[in-house]
């Protein structure tokens, strides 16, 4: 059978863009569909990892089988095995009768693992063995059965790093990882970007009656400089708010700014990133712990400074030392004032003088701050903002349920 046009692949399942990358991960998904490889497809969350799968399944000979996509991320830990490979009547409580799980379901077909890299270890034990034999076992049974899927798996998790801490099992990821294909993120495929904006501003103005929004060449320069942290599905949000809420359909670089945020979290300013800087940004939760460590540092700094000034440690004209200046710039930028605002107020140096009243203060203690306390104090601030509903939460952390499941139980944090 001839390989089919990357044009014609892109029509049928509504992926648009030139870039060389794109149509290289594309390429690489026609030349192993026909094979029964294992798949593993990464990128960022919002690339549209999802679409390859399905190319995949479509243009292989099992396209006439079950197509399964399964969120591994959403499936709670207690269950992902029952769902993944089925149980038993009586094999757990809860269990009132005999479950197929998709493995036997999708016989024949192919299975869409993704967030694949949330999968437990137990649970990844029993995937490598399907992966290898075609082999599994009910939850509850002893009887080995066969299956005959085809599986392509995706995450957007750095899987070498996850391999090398324990969290990935380092032989099902090459198992996994026969073939790999990278989606790359939308920051680099810049051209694309206007022709992405132009197809979701048509779709929501096609579908709420009204015409369709345009940029000026000074707007559409400022979406491609944008870094984009969520991919295509926040360019997709960002095009239909401003379809809905603008009245004036011709979008100016000083509209757009209004709707991209200039303060998320692993979010540079528009048009800082060069190409070596990129790949700071991959881990959005390292980069906010890094955030916090160095303002709780910069407190500290302050406190003890004020604290020797008491003390008379220190001459008022010391406080324009290059540290204050560092810890002051810190402190005035927009991701702190949340964190300093239960902070004792200091007074401004050029207020204090050697004849002001200074009220007594404390013993400087300095404050410590583990990693751990900032991930627990900011998982129990997600679950008041949700009124302890966690999948709320999880979503608002940008992790998944499961992930959210675990931490709980490890921080004793059942109660909230």
């Amino acid at each position: 059978m001839a390989k089919p046009d990357i044009q014609q692949v892109k029509q049928r399942f509504g992926i648009i863009g030139n870039s060389p990358d794109l149509n290289r991960a594309i390429d690489i998904a026609l030349q192993v569909a026909p094979t029964d490889m294992s798949v593993l497809a990464t990128g960022e969350s919002g690339v549209g990892k999802e679409n390859f799968p399905q190319i995949i399944h479509q243009f292989s000979h099992r396209k006439h089988g079950a197509y399964i996509a399964v969120n591994c991320g959403s499936i709670p830990e207690g269950t992902i095995d029952s769902e993944l490979f089925g149980h038993e009547k009586g094999s757990f409580t809860g269990a009132t009768g005999e479950r197929k799980g998709y493995f036997e379901v999708a016989n024949g077909g192919t299975l869409f693992l993704d967030e694949v890299g949330e999968l437990p270890l137990s649970t990844q034990a029993r995937l490598l063995r399907v992966l290898e034999s075609g082999e599994f076992i009910k939850v509850g049974s002893s009887k080995v059965e066969k299956t005959d899927v085809r599986v392509v798996a995706a995450t957007n998790l750095d899987m070498i790093t996850a391999t090398r801490n324990g969290r990935f099992r380092e032989d099902l990821y090459y198992r996994l990882n026969t073939v790999p294909i990278r989606i790359p993120a939308l920051r680099d495929r810049k051209d694309d970007i206007p022709l992405l904006f132009r197809k979701f501003a048509s779709d929501c103005a096609e579908k709420y009656n009204m015409p369709p929004i345009s940029l000026t060449d000074g707007a559409r320069q400022m979406l491609k400089d944008y870094y984009w942290p969520g991919n295509i599905r926040q360019l997709k949000n960002i095009t239909e708010q401003i379809s809905i809420i603008e009245q004036t359909r011709e979008i100016t670089p000083a509209i757009l700014k209004l709707y991209l945020p200039a303060n998320e979290v692993g979010l540079a300013p528009i048009g800082s990133l060069g190409g070596n800087d990129q790949k700071i940004f991959n881990n959005e939760r390292e980069i906010l712990y890094q955030v916090l460590f160095d303002m709780k540092k910069d407190m500290n700094e302050l406190k003890k400074i004020v604290h020797d000034i008491v003390a008379g440690n220190l001459k008022s004209a010391d406080i324009a030392s290059p540290i204050i200046d560092k810890a002051f710039t810190s402190m005035v930028v927009k991701a702190n004032e949340k964190a300093i605002k239960d902070e004792r107020t200091i007074l401004p140096a050029e207020n204090i003088t050697d004849d002001a009243d200074i009220i007594e203060t404390p013993d400087y203690e300095e404050e410590t701050l583990s990693l751990q306390d900032v991930e627990k104090d900011m998982i129990i601030k997600a679950l008041e903002r949700h009124n302890g509903k966690r999948k709320n939460a999880a979503q608002d952390l940008k992790i998944s349920e499961r992930t959210l499941y675990r931490k709980i139980k490890e921080y004793n944090l059942d109660n909230l």
